[in-house]
């Protein structure tokens, strides 16, 4: 019998262990897939930029977007991902409840770390930091849009590495991890990054566009402003859908899947970032029903493509911060409304504050993201924000914890954009000289023309 009973043991063991190593091959591989996914939004931003652009420009903005990915990454690689573990209580570097911040543990995250390379015994850092990396180049090409056209490229990437690099890192240290003190202290819950992404890169944007100025002829002398369209209109709407497509892949990284040590919960049980409960299926309710309740809000406000297909983009950035808590009609009318209003803010902005904005970024991600934070603390008021550690209090969402998070992305996404930007002007590393723009970037900073042969006029139709 005891050698029955031993045997016995041996093989549950050897399930056990078996159970175990398919666990994290399950997770190994479900954060690797989300890499891929969410660099198709940088081929949607890279359709929706070239789209947006005029021909004489149109390989100077595709040029723009690849380097602020590729120079993004070496960013996020050496500066990033240690910040995002050393800052989550603030910058003393202290450590949070969870323990799992602080500037003793984020030792990990150096690149001379066991971690930071090729390590057979750690199947999680690697992929956790794509995902993450790709996280960080999705805020540069939301900013890249904005400023397209007139940008110099080498203050472009400044900014860009300090957005990528730094600022939406410490917005999500702050904000989505679990030892950020906003999180803990004010029970700020923003699952899918309407605040941590978006706010931040939307309102950096913003900052730079006021020092950058806008393009030759959007304004005339009285004030009003001209309509510069773009020289492939379906170019563009191909784009966004790109950029929704990879959205699968950007929100599939907000999801904890249990059972490794890393992680919430026991195995086959998933978690948001802040370890409380959802399901996969729960989120693809609300987000098909965000992305439908966007285009339709845009539609019947506009009529027009352009801000039909940002309100795909709009509708769910809009019901991004409670995509896990959501009943399906509401985050429809959630994001029905966030497409409605896109157009007038947008027009606002342009309008009232003189802010040449190309594509639209300031309010698709801005405004809307703002919207995206306060929904939270109007209809999830209440909820648990959070997993806590035992023996702590629970902290609940609220709507001031929202409006406090909301005013906290708005600083850290526009005061550094303004900053920076202003000093580049001052050394005149912001903006092309008036000829070069007038002439064209193809021509005078690439050098090369995307159509050789132009763009043939359509026929007569014959009659």
């Amino acid at each position: 019998m005891e050698e029955q009973l031993a045997e016995l043991a041996t093989k549950v063991a050897e399930l056990e262990g078996l159970q175990a190593a398919g666990n994290t091959a399950l997770a190994e591989l479900y954060y690797y897939l989300t890499i891929p996914l969410m660099v198709i939004i940088h081929a949607g931003f890279l359709a929706y930029e070239m789209g947006a652009s005029r021909q004489k420009n149109v390989l100077a903005s595709g040029i723009k977007n690849i380097l602020a990915f590729a120079f993004v990454i070496p960013a996020y690689y050496f500066i990033g991902w240690w910040i995002y573990w050393a800052f989550p209580t603030g910058f003393t570097g202290s450590t949070g409840g969870w323990e799992i911040s602080g500037f003793e543990y984020a030792a990990f995250a150096l690149p001379w770390s066991e971690y930071a390379g090729p390590n057979l015994s750690d199947q999680s850092t690697g992929v956790f930091w794509g995902a993450f990396t790709l996280f960080a180049a999705t805020t540069a090409s939301i900013f890249s849009g904005a400023v397209i056209e007139r940008i110099q490229v080498v203050g472009f990437l400044l900014l860009a590495i300090l957005l990528g690099g730094v600022l939406w890192t410490l917005g999500a240290a702050w904000g989505w991890h679990a030892d950020g003190w906003l999180v803990t202290g004010l029970g700020y819950h923003d699952f899918g990054a309407a605040g941590v992404v978006h706010m931040v890169a939307g309102f950096f944007a913003l900052g730079v566009l006021i020092n950058l100025g806008p393009r030759i002829g959007k304004f005339n002398a009285d004030g009003t402003a001209n309509e510069i369209p773009g020289h492939n209109m379906p170019f563009t709407i191909t784009g966004l859908m790109l950029i929704i497509v990879g959205f699968w892949g950007f929100l599939m990284g907000c999801v904890i899947i249990g059972g490794e040590a890393w992680s919430w919960g026991a195995a086959g049980s998933w978690a948001t970032i802040y370890g409380t409960p959802m399901t996969v299926s729960a989120m693809t309710f609300n987000i098909l029903m965000g992305f439908a309740g966007g285009i339709i809000g845009a539609w019947v406000v506009t009529r027009d493509p352009f801000w039909m297909m940002s309100g795909a983009l709009g509708g769910i950035i809009s019901c991004a911060g409670g995509l896990d808590l959501w009943w399906p009609p509401l985050a429809f009318a959630i994001a029905f409304a966030g497409g409605a209003v896109m157009k007038p803010a947008a027009v606002f902005i342009e309008e009232k504050l003189k802010v040449d904005d190309a594509v639209g970024a300031v309010t698709v991600h801005g405004v809307l993201g703002v919207w995206g934070l306060l929904a939270v603390g109007i209809f999830a008021s209440g909820y648990p924000a959070l997993q806590t550690p035992e023996g702590t209090e629970m902290v609940y969402i609220s709507f001031f914890g929202q409006l406090v998070g909301a005013v906290v992305m708005f600083l850290l996404g526009f005061a550094p954009g303004y900053a920076l930007s202003y000093v580049l002007k001052m050394l005149g590393l912001l903006r092309v000289s008036e000829e070069a723009e007038i002439a064209g970037l193809d021509l005078t900073k690439v050098p090369a023309k995307a159509y050789p042969e132009g763009i043939l006029a359509p026929a007569t139709p014959a009659e």
